[in-house]
């Protein structure tokens, strides 16, 4: 039998993954209080409007969940889940910021027996080295006996309704049995998938950081292939095809790695090794050419166009799409941004297009005014760079149709078919 779910539960942080968990909470009964330093998010939640597109209006009306921007809302609670971005700085090293800035806002509110619960994603010792004793500096309390330590890691999966909260297995750790038993009460309804108890905190934020960093390194090897066949004059995708008729041969494809995830915890782990002594190799040498890939992918295009007597000074290219990934509105991290800098290195100011991305936010996030309506016969380049839905049903005759009579059509997702463009990976 369930046991019930007797906490007051904070969520510090109401973005992908914050937000999905407020409102299970919620649905089974749990007290439950949403807080965001994002003001115009919440706001935005107030009128029942997810502002990343990832939860429905009828949701956000019928739940019972509190959200705010005043830490003061935070008194009474009893259990505190933490799920705020761990970025890298431009040094690649671990932004903690957010995290530390999570502990702040909740430590004034915490009690003797609060529960604090890391979901953020975290190199091993995060939770233990520096979040419970930055909580025990600013509350009074002591780390482990009056303040509880637990770590759940996020397995969200932005824009994919089969993979969510409920359909993937949690892993969950805590500090010791006592502890561990009161994350599972919290999470146990929730996930229909199940519960993966975890020997110890560190395992946990370990299993987290691997999952991505694996990955990261099986693309990086496709891309490097991709590199490879690129100079060979090979089409990467139909090598590919063909050596995947094999039953063990893994089905990764080339690409862009951005998002908030895949391209960033790496570094997490890499950064926890190198304070070991340890230098990591295999790992880095796949994060360096994962974030090449748009460079190369820029330099293909032009090279092609000069091929085609193309004056690229004068140039329009145009880049489809500008998140991460396919059908999400999260710009994270998006590794579009690289094509874009490397066509300007050429003198290229591209035109970009995604239905998906708030032009607000496109300018206030990157500086970029994107284009409202596509334009027919207009460029001389075109690159496919996301396969939102809305582009694969265009399909190839429309968006060729968008390009001069000589225009490159670079489909980096090979949607449209070997005869649909004129590059692929």
């Amino acid at each position: 039998m369930t046991k019930k779910v007797t906490d007051k539960i904070a969520i510090i942080g109401l973005g992908y993954v914050g937000l999905p968990l407020a409102l299970a909470l919620a649905r089974e009964g749990v007290e439950v209080v949403g807080f965001d330093t994002n003001s115009r998010h919440v706001e935005a939640l107030h009128r029942q409007t997810d502002t990343n597109g990832e939860v429905s209006t009828d949701s956000l009306k019928s739940s019972t969940a509190k959200f705010t921007s005043d830490a003061q809302d935070l008194a009474g609670c009893t259990a505190f889940i933490i799920a705020v971005p761990t970025p890298i700085t431009d040094a690649k090293k671990p932004d903690l910021s957010p995290m530390l800035g999570a502990c702040k806002v909740i430590a004034p509110h915490l009690a003797k027996g609060a529960l604090v619960v890391v979901e953020s994603t975290v190199y091993p010792g995060v939770t233990e080295e520096i979040c419970g004793p930055a909580l025990a500096d600013q509350s009074g309390l002591r780390m482990y006996d009056d303040i509880k330590l637990g770590y759940s890691p996020e397995r969200i999966n932005p824009g994919d309704a089969e993979h969510s909260l409920e359909n993937v297995v949690k892993i969950i750790s805590a500090q010791d049995d006592e502890t561990l038993d009161r994350v599972e009460t919290i999470y146990a309804p929730l996930v229909k998938a199940g519960l993966h108890r975890a020997s110890s905190i560190k395992t946990a934020e370990a299993a987290k950081v691997i999952e991505n960093t694996q990955r990261d390194l099986n693309i990086a090897l496709v891309n490097e292939f991709a590199l490879i066949f690129s100079r060979l004059g090979l089409d990467t995708l139909e090598v590919l095809e063909a050596a995947g008729t094999k039953w063990n041969f893994l089905p990764f494809r080339p690409g862009l790695v951005g998002g908030h995830c895949i391209g960033v915890d790496p570094y997490y782990l890499t950064y926890k090794a190198e304070q070991t002594g340890y230098h990591p190799e295999v790992i880095l040498a796949g994060r360096r050419i994962n974030d090449h890939m748009g460079r190369h992918i820029a330099q293909v295009l032009v090279k092609e166009m000069l091929a085609r007597k193309v004056d690229v000074t004068r140039a329009r290219v145009l880049v489809l799409g500008f998140t991460f990934k396919e059908n999400c509105a999260d710009t994270r991290n998006t590794k579009v941004v690289d094509i874009l800098d490397e066509l300007s290195a050429y003198s290229i100011n591209a035109d970009v297009y995604d239905p998906w991305v708030s032009p607000d936010v496109m300018q206030s996030e990157y500086g970029i005014t994107p284009v409202q309506t596509l334009e027919t016969g207009a460029y001389d380049g075109i690159i496919l760079a996301v396969a939102h839905s809305e582009f694969v049903e265009m399909g190839a005759d429309k968006i060729r149709a968008l390009g001069r009579p000589n225009a490159t059509v670079y489909d980096l997702k090979g949607v449209l078919g070997r005869a649909g463009a004129d590059l692929r990976p």
